[in-house]
This record gives structure tokens, sequence and C-alpha cells, in this order.
């Protein structure tokens, strides 16, 4: 096993590239979300990608342009085509073995997967938790509002835990934001533009897929929300989709149950047939 740093180029600009060496004909491509570096979320994904290399599977990640050491603008998930489309080719020709190539992408770079990867010829999904908030995310503050479905699973959470009711008594719990977030997990809510981009995605992709979901994560239960609503119906029909789900509120599956998990998951895809 061999770990390479490169950079690659893609419409005039340069992405910062790092491949795992191995001899496997089956590879994975991580493709990063929100503002995160290839490293990922604690090196969570550099080190993903070291231990599929010692069990045979080649990995390449990469900085998207304007992200990290990438050169260029950053323009978002939606505008991501051409990086996974760089990045699967250079994979391609740097790893020639290489028969299939799984994708990973968490959070909006789930999505892109889901939008874009049929464009790139990637042969299967792992998509963990994947963006359906109009808004872009940004993953180091989380600061975009999420959807009444969230607000209110999260707030059954509070509600099975006994001290949140001493809290409460105790002026730890602001009441005004509680009640205010309560006004806001009551209103109705619709499917945004981009849940149903997704959907049509996820109705036409053709290719083994897995949705992985950490279930009391904001991003995940908002994508839960969507995919329980009657508009999802067809999409759910997809006999390529796989959906397993993790008791956890690791967005990035950041702590080492998740992380073991995640690993499984991955290992799982990479290795079906």
């Amino acid at each position: 096993m061999t770990r390479t740093h490169h950079f690659i180029d893609c419409e005039g600009e340069q992405l910062a590239v790092t491949l795992d060496g191995a001899n496997g004909s089956t590879g994975l491509l991580i493709v990063s979300g929100g503002n995160e570096i290839r490293s990922g979320a604690h090196s969570g994904m550099a080190q993903l990608a070291d231990d599929l290399a010692k069990n045979g599977f080649p990995v390449l990640r990469y900085d998207r342009r304007g992200i990290g050491e990438s050169s260029g603008t950053n323009l978002g998930f939606s505008q991501s085509l051409s990086d996974i489309s760089a990045a699967t080719a250079f994979f391609r020709d740097q790893v020639p073995q290489i028969s299939t190539i799984c994708a990973f992408g968490n959070c909006d770079a789930a999505t892109a997967l889901a939008l874009f990867g049929p464009k790139t010829g990637i042969d299967r999904y792992i998509l963990a938790n994947p963006w359906v908030i109009e808004a872009a995310p940004d993953i180091e503050s989380e600061s975009t509002s999420p959807p009444p479905s969230a607000i209110r699973a999260r707030y059954w959470d509070r509600i099975k835990n006994p001290r949140t009711i001493l809290d409460l008594l105790s002026g730890q719990i602001d009441l005004k934001k509680l009640l205010t977030g309560m006004k806001r997990a009551a209103q109705k809510q619709k499917n945004s533009s981009l849940s149903l981009q997704l959907r049509d995605a996820l109705l036409s992709i053709d290719q083994p897929t897995a949705i992985l979901l950490a279930e009391r994560d904001t991003t995940a239960r908002a994508f839960l929300a969507a995919w329980d609503s009657k508009d999802f119906d067809m999409a759910k029909k997809n006999a390529v989709i796989d959906i397993a789900a993790l008791d956890s509120a690791s967005h990035s599956f950041a702590d080492e149950t998740a992380r073991e998990w995640l690993y499984a998951q991955v290992l799982k895809m990479l290795k079906s047939t």
C-alpha cells in the first residue's frame, strides 16, 4: 500500500488529490461534503482510506475546487459535477486494474453523487445523510435552520429524557426559545425543491446504492422526513437502493462506534458483487 499526493486539472483549476494505492479491482472514491477537506472530520476519511487500502481496496479522495489545497472558487455541491468527473477519470487512469468504482459521500456530497454520479461512470454509491435542505450546508457551524420534522424529532428526544424537566424547572432551558422551537415544530412541512431533485435522481439510479443514516443527526432526520413522504413512494420501490441506519447523532461518524459501523458498511458495499 502506498499513499501519494497529486494535483489534477479541473476546468483550468487544480484539485488536490490523495491516492491510497492497493491491488484490488474495486476502488472507493471519497467525495467530501460541505466545506470539509479530503482528510475528513477528525481525519476520519484519511483513516478510512488507510484501512481500506490495507485490505486491498484503492481509495482516492480530493478537495473540491475552492476547498482546502485546491485552487479556484468554491461553487458549492450543486456545481461539483466537473470535480467528480475529473477525480473519477484520474482514478481510473492511475489505477488501471480498477473495474468498479464505488463512490462515498456524506451530506451534500451524497446528494451531489446521486445527482451527478451517473454522468461520471460511477458503478456503486454510498450516500450518507443526504442533504435535502434548500440552503447550502455549513459543516463547521451547522447554522442552517432544520425542517420541522427534524425539530420535532429533537424535541421528542428531549421529552423522553427525565432530566429535561429538571432543566426546565431550574431555568437551564430558555422557555422563550423552547416555545419558539415548538411553534416551528408544529409547522406543516413541504419537501424542498432540492429533495424533489434528489427523489428524481434516486428514482432513476440503476446502480447498487446504499443510503447510510445516523438516525439522530439533523440532516439524516430531514432526509427521512422526505423519504417517508408520499413524494418518495416511487423512489422507495427502486430495488437497487438499500437503507441502513445507526442509532447515532454523529453527522460525520466521528466517534469510535460510528466509525466502526461506517467502515463495516463501506466494506460490505465494496465486497458486494
